[in-house]
This record gives C-alpha cells, sequence and structure tokens, in this order.
C-alpha cells in the first residue's frame, strides 16, 4: 500500500474505503525534465497527482508564446478530464524532475460511480468549486451552519388575524389567550399588525378607548418574506428594515409571522446576537460595545461555512444600523428629514466585511438651515472613530466640507466632473455611483443619483474613460497563464477585485442600473441580457473568492497588528496593505486553481471592457 496524502479535496470527497482503495491501487512513477507525460488525443490511462516536480499544461494549437496555459505543482493532479472525455485535449509536459502517483484509469471510473460528488469535482465549474472550498472551511466538514440551511417556514408561527373593527379590548384578551405579541388586522386592501407595545401605548400614553378600533393603531408598512427563503436572509431584511417581525406570504396568501426572537433561537453561537445588541443599544457605550463584537462574529460566521455573500449582506445591513444609530445620538431630530448622510466605497457597495476606513458624505435638502452644521458633522466623525471606523486618508468624511453640499451643489459637482473628465474627476463620479443612504431622508441621494446617470451613462466618451480605470491595475499572471509567486505575495486587490469591482461600475452607469453591490449590478447586468449568465455568475464567485482571501488575511493582520507605537490611522493603512497581498507558495492546491482559473476570468473581462469601451485605442 502506497502512502499518499489524500487529505485535500477531491480526495475528501471519497470516505475512508475509498481512500483506502486508492493507496492499495496507485503507483509512483518517474518523468525526467521535458518528458511528455500526456500527449494531445492521447486516450487517457492515469489521474496523476503530483508528489515533487511541476508540470506544464499546453495547447499545441497556440503560438509557442502563449500556449502554455496551466502549470501545476506538488499536491496538484491532472489528466481525470482525458479519461472523462476519452482523449486528453492538451500536452502535459515535465518542466522538471516529476514524480507522479498513478491512479489507474479502471480505478478511478469504479470510484467514480460509487462516489458522485468525487465525480462531479472534475466536471464543475468555478461557481461549483468555490463552493466546495466553502464546505471545505467549515468544520467538521459542514456545508453550512445550521441556521444557514433553516427556512422561515420551519419557525413561523401561526398568524393571528383579526377584523379591522375589532376593540382594542378583545384584540388585548386574545394575545394574552394566544401567548402571541402581536396580531395583524384585516382591512379590505391590505395587511397591518398591532403588538403588545402598540397596545400598551394607545392605552396608556395617547388615551384610547378600549372600544377603540385596532386599525386605529395598526402599522401597515410591513415588511414580507416567502416561506422559502433561508432565515439567514430575514436577519439581514430586520436588521436593514428596523423591524422585529416579518409577514409570511406565499402568492399573496397569509401563512404567518416570523419574529426576531425566533430567527435568533436559530444561531448557536452567542457571537450571532451582535444585531439584537446594536438594536438595543441605548447609547454611544453599548453601541460601541456591540461594533466592537463584530469581527468575533466575521470569524465565527467563517468558521462555519457560510457562503461570503450572506456574510456580506448581514454585515452590510449591521454596519449600516450602527452608522445610522451613531446619526441619530448626535444629530438633532429636527435635520433628519432635510439630510440624508451616504457612505460610499465598499461600505456603499456592502462589500465591507470588517470595518475599514470611513468614507462618507452627507447631501442637503436646497432649502437646509442649519447654523452648527460643521461642528455637528466633526462630532459625528468623532463618534464613529470611538465605534471603530477609522477616519479616511482620502478625507472623504462628513467634517470634511467639500463632501457637504445641497442637493443642487452634488448636482452642479457631477456636471462638473462629467465635464472634466480628468483622474479626480472619475474617481469621485465612481464613489458617488456607490453611495448608498444610511441615515436621514434617502430621496436626497436619489435625486442626486438619478442626476449623474442623467450626466453619464448615455456619453460614450466619458464612458471610455471611466472604464480605462478598470486595466490600470496588471493581472498578476505569467505569459504562460500560471500565477505569478513574488516572495511579499500578489495584491488581491488591485489585480483581482478593483478590475471586476469597477468593470461591473461602469457597466451598470452605462445601463443605469441603481444597485451599488458588484453581486447584484452583476444579477442584473445578466437580467439585461448585457453579460452571459453564466460569465456573471464566473465573476461573481471570482470575486467572493478574492474578497475571501483577502479576509483572512485581515482576520490574520487583526491577531499579529502592527508595531504599538504606529498611531490608528498608520495601522489601519499598514493592515491594509498587508491584507491585500497573498502568497501564493502558502494557499492550498485547490487555492491555488481557484485563484489561477480566478484571474483567467478577470482577464477575460478586461479583454471584454477593452472592447466594449474601445480602449485599444486609447
Amino acid at each position: 500500500m502506497v502512502d499518499v496524502d489524500l487529505s485535500q479535496l477531491p480526495f475528501t470527497l471519497l470516505d475512508d474505503e475509498g481512500r483506502d482503495h486508492i493507496r492499495r491501487g496507485i503507483d509512483l512513477a518517474y518523468f525526467d525534465r521535458d518528458e511528455i507525460i500526456l500527449e494531445t488525443g492521447q486516450a487517457g490511462e492515469f489521474v496523476f497527482l503530483i508528489h515533487k516536480g511541476e508540470v506544464a499544461e499546453i495547447d499545441p494549437t497556440l503560438p509557442s508564446s502563449t500556449s502554455r496555459i496551466g502549470h501545476y505543482t506538488a499536491g496538484d493532479l491532472f489528466g481525470a478530464i482525458s479519461i472523462l472525455n476519452g482523449k486528453s485535449r492538451y500536452r502535459f509536459k515535465a518542466e522538471q524532475e516529476c514524480l507522479c502517483y498513478l491512479l489507474p484509469k479502471a480505478l478511478f471510473q469504479q470510484l467514480c460511480r460509487q462516489y458522485p460528488d468525487f465525480s462531479n469535482f472534475f466536471r464543475q465549474s468555478l461557481t461549483h468549486k468555490a463552493r466546495l472550498l466553502t464546505e471545505k472551511r467549515a468544520e467538521g466538514g459542514v456545508t453550512m451552519a445550521g441556521f444557514m440551511l433553516a427556512k422561515v417556514s420551519e419557525c413561523m408561527r401561526e398568524p393571528l388575524l383579526m377584523a379591522a373593527a375589532t376593540d382594542i379590548a378583545s384584540a388585548v384578551k386574545q394575545l394574552k389567550e394566544s401567548h402571541a405579541d402581536s396580531l395583524l388586522v384585516e382591512t379590505q386592501d391590505t395587511l397591518g399588525m398591532v403588538t403588545k407595545t402598540d397596545l400598551l401605548n394607545a392605552l396608556v400614553l395617547k388615551g384610547s378607548a378600549v372600544t377603540s378600533a385596532v386599525d386605529e393603531i395598526a402599522h401597515f408598512n410591513l415588511v414580507t418574506v416567502a416561506p422559502d427563503q433561508y432565515l439567514f436572509e430575514v436577519l439581514v431584511l430586520m436588521t436593514r428594515h428596523k423591524v422585529s417581525r416579518v409577514v409570511v406570504m406565499e402568492q399573496n396568501a397569509l401563512k404567518g409571522v416570523v419574529e426576531l426572537t425566533d430567527v435568533l433561537s436559530y444561531f448557536s453561537s452567542r457571537s450571532y446576537v451582535v444585531s439584537l445588541q446594536v438594536e438595543q443599544a441605548a447609547n454611544l457605550e453599548a453601541l460601541s460595545a456591540a461594533s466592537q463584537r463584530t469581527p468575533e462574529l466575521v470569524k465565527a460566521l467563517m468558521a462555519q461555512g457560510v457562503k461570503l455573500r450572506f456574510a456580506m449582506d448581514l454585515l452590510a445591513a449591521l454596519n449600516g444600523r450602527i452608522i445610522s444609530k451613531a446619526w441619530e445620538f448626535t444629530i438633532d431630530e429636527r435635520y433628519h428629514e432635510q439630510s440624508c448622510m451616504m457612505v460610499m466605497g465598499s461600505e456603499g457597495r456592502g462589500e465591507q466585511i470588517l470595518k475599514t476606513d470611513q468614507d462618507n458624505g452627507l447631501i442637503l435638502a436646497d432649502d437646509t438651515q442649519w447654523p452648527d452644521l460643521a461642528s455637528h458633522m466633526q462630532t459625528l466623525t468623532d463618534t464613529l472613530i470611538q465605534l471603530g471606523y477609522p477616519p479616511c486618508p482620502g478625507n472623504i468624511m462628513v467634517s470634511n466640507s467639500e463632501w457637504v453640499a445641497t442637493v443642487s451643489q452634488w448636482k452642479g459637482n457631477i456636471a462638473k466632473w462629467a465635464r472634466e473628465r480628468d483622474g479626480d474627476s472619475l474617481m469621485k463620479l465612481a464613489i458617488m455611483l456607490d453611495a448608498h443612504a444610511v441615515a436621514g431622508n434617502p430621496s436626497l441621494l436619489e435625486s442626486v443619483r438619478d442626476e449623474l446617470f442623467e450626466r453619464c451613462s448615455g456619453d460614450e466618451l466619458l464612458l471610455s474613460y471611466f472604464a480605462r480605470t478598470a486595466l490600470r491595475f496588471s493581472t498578476p499572471l505569467t505569459l504562460f497563464g500560471s500565477l505569478k509567486k513574488p516572495q511579499h505575495g500578489i495584491d488581491i486587490k488591485k489585480g483581482g477585485i478593483f478590475p471586476i469591482v469597477h468593470g461591473v461600475r461602469t457597466m451598470a452607469l452605462e445601463r443605469r442600473i441603481k444597485a451599488t453591490s458588484t453581486f447584484d449590478r452583476l444579477d442584473a447586468l445578466a437580467a439585461d441580457g448585457r453579460l452571459d449568465r453564466r460569465f456573471a455568475d464566473d465573476l461573481g464567485e471570482a470575486l467572493a473568492l478574492f474578497s475571501e482571501l483577502r479576509l483572512k488575511q485581515q482576520l490574520t493582520a487583526l491577531e499579529t497588528p502592527v508595531g504599538a507605537q504606529a498611531s490608528a490611522q498608520d495601522a489601519s493603512s499598514q493592515n491594509s496593505s498587508r491584507a491585500n497581498r497573498v502568497v501564493v507558495q502558502n494557499l492550498s492546491s485547490l487555492e491555488r486553481d481557484l485563484l489561477r482559473e480566478a484571474m483567467h476570468i478577470v482577464k477575460d473581462f478586461k479583454q471584454r471592457l477593452s472592447h466594449r469601451y474601445h480602449l485599444e485605442y486609447s
């Protein structure tokens, strides 16, 4: 029996018996430098698992300068597709002396028949392989944490429905008998909701008579969900809309009610109650304590294999609520309707997992009178620093008067930036395009954004200038298509994240897509026919992979911070630089394979952008 390490994918998709079959059935072979291991068109007889050495994958139909399309090192395998397809599409050549384990064709086919997941691994796209990486990361091989699989239908309560004319006394009696916290009010046109708190306020604070009808105190702006939605999505909605209950509807039929306590009951780790702590925070000290727990939440989500996009949604909603509550604690209520605080950058796109530098601004209604505006904005910036959001090195904050303006002034700025088209102007347009309202009156931002689309979406020359920035950084691939391996690591943000984010942002601007999340923009572009659905999905998975690798670096940087003498801003900057660098040599075989494939998708996307916006001539 050959002693071979089978602790990596795809061998983890087998059970102990399957792995024992491999150990008994494989052999070890030596290949000299430049020896052809598998030739184009040759029938596959073995799956090769590299023990030592390097192998090149070559497409002989391409010019010699570009024919090397793949690169394999210790722990990588190749040759499976040649067995599944009957012959090899490419040539595999030893680039140095190699030792390879040989898994015979008959044994490989037997394993594929016995273990469908093992067979599917070799036929899957980047989307499916990335899912496997997520599963591998989960403790104990769990696909997702239990709460990620829990559906609304599993924990919804029976709805307590009453007629609109029912009096308050009857409603209180019914709630007590049913041990419920809320009831639904049925009117001709819509449903309303009344909670125990609503009833108490009506009777004690407002002096309502017990004979008053319940529809007089009901709320009608309800948040609805479907029975087959995940509870995790419901938590995001509750956090975003500041509600503790949602109504379950299926094809316009009432099915039930889900309460925040029902959702939280599915969460096994105490870290998941961060959202509840944020909601219950009655002062800045309590809010700060809850805010400081978000890294703990991130670690727990990642450890349990939660899909990154879900984690991003939850953290974006939480950060939005933290900033919104900071606004409520520091800004007088009389100014709330006359202003809109917006977050920008990764926070605006909902793609910030851990807190990074502040990127925010303020939009004022044209007739706003706010005498102490500057001092209030400085207080707000200081408050956010206290909550763990470092100041922006570029000073894009509400404490900077350049990022505080009326609706008309913002529209004038947009017209100026669109006209000038220089680097600074294009950067500011991009920043505004990602802006997301977190406090105050969101309609003010919508008015400004409409102006941005009106000025820019049909301007081909501006779009060309705007798109060019996506090509600013080179893709970290060698001329032969393999990953570059600098000792200090490749910059995952410049080489992978930024080209996707800005390229998709450009296309969203052209198509007047109002979504700010890159993932939502990709969905909209696919629905619009602007992008092929599979390519849009692959771009999304590539972005998720880059973001996850970066997040792992960020979490490591948190555990090994820079020197104590560095200022908070310097530390943030240095940690950010460290977090962006991924050392390829430290990745697992599957991670290297996925990263290489993702970088090729980025390269393809850049070529498409270049063709669409005529960047090859610029």
